[in-house]
C-alpha cells in the first residue's frame, strides 16, 4: 500500500528559510503542493530559494522578518497573508547559538540567544496563532479552520550538552511553550508540536565535523554519524499533514538514537 501527503491548497510560513533546516523544510513542503512563504533576513538567499522552488513547479513568496523585532513579525505575517492567503502552517525555525562556558556568558550573549530562540519563536507563533484562532472562531474568513504549528526545538532542550548551556535553556523553553500552546489552542483545531533534531550537518556547522573535536563527537554517537536536513522530512510532513489531527503537544526526538 502506498501513502502520500498532499498539501495542495495549504500555505506555510517558514522562518529562518535562507539556509539549513529552514531551506530544506521549505523545499519539502513545496514539493507536497504547499505554497510557502520564505521568511528571514537574508533576502537575496531567499529569492534564490524562491527561484529554485518555482523552477520545480512550486509556489513561493519572500518576506523580510527579524524575529527579535515584534513589529517586524507582525508586518511579515500580514504581508505573507496578503500575498499568499491565510496561513495554515507555521514552521517556527529561526534559531541562533553561542559556544561558551556558562561562566563566560554575558548579558548580551544571553539576550542574543533568548531573543531569537524563545521570545522570537513565541511571538511568531502568537501572531500566526491569533489569525488561526480568528478563523476557527468564525471572526475571520478562511476555507481551512485550525492549523499546524511546528516549533523546531533541539535535543539540547531535552538533554543538556556542554558549551551550549544557554542554547539548551532556550530550546527547553520552546518545548514547554509548545505544550502550553497545544493545551490552549488544541480545542480550536490548531495542532502545535515540536521537533527535536539531533546533530544535523548544515552549512553553519559543516566545518566542525572535519575537526578533531567534531570527529570525536561523531564517534560518540550511537551509529557514529550525523544527520542530513532531509532526514527530518518524514517527521515534518507527518506533523503538517491534514491527517495529523490526533497529534497535538508532541515533542518528537529525531536524533538517530542519541538520547538513548
Amino acid at each position: 500500500m502506498s501513502y502520500s501527503i498532499d498539501l495542495s491548497g495549504r500555505v506555510a510560513l517558514v522562518t529562518g528559510a535562507s539556509s539549513g533546516l529552514g531551506m530544506q523544510f521549505a523545499k519539502t513542503l513545496a514539493s507536497a503542493g504547499c505554497g510557502v512563504v520564505l521568511a528571514g533576513r537574508r533576502i537575496e538567499r531567499l529569492k534564490t530559494l524562491r527561484a529554485e522552488i518555482e523552477a520545480n513547479g512550486g509556489d513561493a513568496h519572500v518576506v523580510t522578518v527579524d524575529v527579535t523585532d515584534h513589529h517586524s513579525i507582525k508586518a511579515a505575517v500580514a504581508h505573507a497573508e496578503t500575498e499568499m492567503g491565510t496561513l495554515d502552517i507555521l514552521i517556527n525555525n529561526s534559531g541562533v547559538s553561542t559556544t561558551q562556558k556558562l561562566t563566560d556568558v554575558s548579558e548580551e550573549d544571553y539576550d542574543y540567544v533568548f531573543d531569537t530562540n524563545t521570545k522570537g519563536a513565541f511571538f511568531v507563533a502568537q501572531e500566526v496563532g491569533k489569525r488561526m484562532l480568528a478563523r476557527a472562531k468564525g471572526s475571520a474568513p478562511g476555507t481551512f479552520t485550525g492549523g499546524r504549528i511546528v516549533n523546531i526545538a533541539s535535543m539540547a532542550g531535552l538533554r543538556v550538552l556542554g558549551q551550549i548551556g544557554v542554547y539548551a535553556m532556550s530550546k527547553a523553553a520552546v518545548i514547554h511553550m509548545t505544550r502550553a500552546m497545544a493545551l490552549e489552542w488544541g480545542k480550536y483545531g490548531i495542532n502545535v508540536n515540536a521537533i527535536c533534531p539531533g546533530y544535523i550537518d548544515t552549512e553553519i556547522n559543516h566545518h566542525h565535523w572535519q575537526t578533531e573535536q567534531g570527529k570525536r563527537l561523531i564517534d560518540m554517537l550511537p551509529r557514529k554519524r550525523i544527520g542530513q536536513p532531509q532526514d527530518l522530512d518524514s517527521v515534518l510532513m507527518m506533523l503538517c499533514a491534514n491527517e495529523s489531527h490526533f497529534i497535538n503537544g508532541a515533542v518528537i526526538q529525531a536524533d538517530d538514537g542519541f538520547a538513548v
